[in-house]
């Protein structure tokens, strides 16, 4: 890589190659003269596993206000997506959950959606997208050595080129999208920046996962989900089935300390078994599996917190999974690398001000912060859960929620405000809101659900699979 003489022109240069760097890249490419994306390996030509993305082989979702942020960066990315195979999932419409309180109810009205397919293929879909623009350069099996600069500016980064030579690439900003293996702390330090606050929350949950052919198309099909109780004395065994492009069911089953699935594909079909509900196994019974089992012990939650940080050097950024990674459990990930996204391109939107890294890492902060405490708020009540434990306050809250969510099985209102926060479309503040706090108090108005509701036309769908393999989904569809 050879650094060219600098003139009058503005560059980005972006660390990590990842669904948040190209979004990253999105963000500033239209008000900037170039961007350089440096990835350390290989990036596939078309919906392929990208080397460095275990993660990739689980389930992944976009959630409402995850897909709304990337549209809005790049436009009609969603049609795109729906265009190569993805879903539509309308929420509630098309969920089939059994929470710790009860089998949410698939309501008529939809209030919002997510959009479910293989990461590959969203990954393909928004980087493709982002190459084409010629402001845009990648720079593969190239890594970043450190940053340039002092504790007051960063000017850009020292890298370790394909041709095994060492240079330096000057930048106006630059924006560190390298994940969860991220160096940024380390940089710090050198740069002479330390305090540094960090929260690291471990449920060890571990992830199983296994791509299935359907019986039949996928479009329309629900989410299938059954989650853990943090109440009972087993494991918090949970597990989820989505419907992606190519009329496959991509599902995963995760397990704590005590009861964590494993690799033997055997084993797979066993363990949906043990969840709360056999659902999942009942509709597994006799589907033709098509991969291996995919398992990764990678699930803690942490963050760092870069926002609190004085000084906080110009022309640094973090985005995505370098300020905080979440457990994958809650579908989080991309949606908040995009809201993150979002939020540095209305700023930059402004020009490359002194204070745009100081602005645009608070601004990351508050979509991180909403999902932290989803997550966190969660994940601290299992009692495998290393790194915090739950105070008074955290176990009131909990009561709470849990309440909310008994009465969201039989309200839509209550149903309502818990997906306008699980969308990433509300803060979890609105739970509290005086109308949610009467409809809560008031509890569910139609009866608990005994089974999973599943339509006429679903069930037609799986009746000669169901009764090959011996089980029953029985239900119907209510609202």
């Amino acid at each position: 890589m050879t650094e060219a003489p600098r003139r009058n022109t503005t560059r980005v240069v972006v660390i990590g190659g990842s669904i948040s760097g190209v979004l990253a890249a999105a963000a500033v490419k239209n008000h900037v003269d170039s961007v350089d994306i440096i990835e350390a390996h290989d990036l596939p030509q078309g919906p392929e596993p990208r080397t460095g993305v275990p993660q990739a082989a689980h389930i992944h979702l976009l959630h409402a206000g995850g897909a709304e942020a990337i549209d809005s960066l790049l436009p009609n990315t969603t049609d795109q997506l729906l265009a190569a195979g993805a879903n539509r999932i309308p929420m509630t419409t098309n969920m089939v959950i059994y929470s710790p309180e009860g089998w949410y109810r698939r309501w008529h009205h939809t209030t919002h959606y997510l959009i479910s397919a293989s990461r590959d293929l969203t990954d393909f879909v928004v980087r493709e997208q982002v190459l084409k623009d010629p402001r845009v350069s990648v720079h593969t099996n190239t890594k970043v050595l450190a940053l340039l600069g002092n504790h007051r500016t960063v000017t850009g980064v020292r890298v370790h080129t394909a041709d095994g030579e060492e240079s330096e690439l000057h930048a106006d900003l630059v924006i560190d999208a390298s994940g969860r293996a991220t160096r940024t702390p380390q940089w710090l330090t050198r740069l002479g920046i330390t305090g540094l606050a960090e929260k690291h929350i471990d449920s060890g949950l571990v992830y199983a996962s296994r791509i299935y052919r359907a019986p039949g198309p996928t479009r329309n099909w629900p989410m299938v989900g059954v989650q853990a109780d943090p109440r009972l004395p087993q494991p918090g065994n949970a597990g989820g089935l989505l419907p992606i492009e190519g009329d496959r069911w991509h599902v995963s089953l995760m397990g704590a300390p005590g009861g964590q699935p494993t690799r033997d594909p055997d084993a797979f079909e066993t363990f949906a078994r043990t969840l709360r509900h056999p659902v999942l196994a009942d509709l597994l019974a006799g589907a033709e599996p098509l991969t291996d089992v995919s398992v990764t012990h990678s699930t803690a939650n942490r963050r760092y917190f870069y926002e609190r940080l004085t000084p906080w050097p110009q022309g640094l950024v973090a985005l995505g999974d370098s300020v905080a990674s979440f457990n994958p459990v809650y579908g989080q990930g991309i949606s908040v690398a995009a809201q993150g996204a979002v939020a540095l391109r209305n700023l930059i939107s402004a020009g490359l001000t002194p204070d745009l890294a100081r602005r645009a890492q608070r601004a990351i902060a508050r979509p991180v912060h909403t999902a932290w405490t989803l997550a966190v708020g969660q994940d601290v009540h299992f009692p495998t859960t290393t790194g915090a434990s739950p105070n008074l306050a955290d176990r009131i809250l909990h009561r709470y929620v849990s309440r909310l969510s008994r009465t969201a099985t039989g309200s839509f209102h209550a149903a309502t405000a818990l997906t306008d926060v699980l969308a990433l479309q509300a803060p979890p503040a609105s739970l509290v809101k005086p109308s949610v706090l009467l409809t809560s108090l008031l509890g569910p108005i139609r009866p608990t659900l005994d089974r999973p509701q599943f339509t006429p036309a679903e069930r037609k769908l799986l009746d000669h699979h169901l009764n090959e393999a011996g089980t029953s989904c029985e239900g119907d569809k209510g609202s």
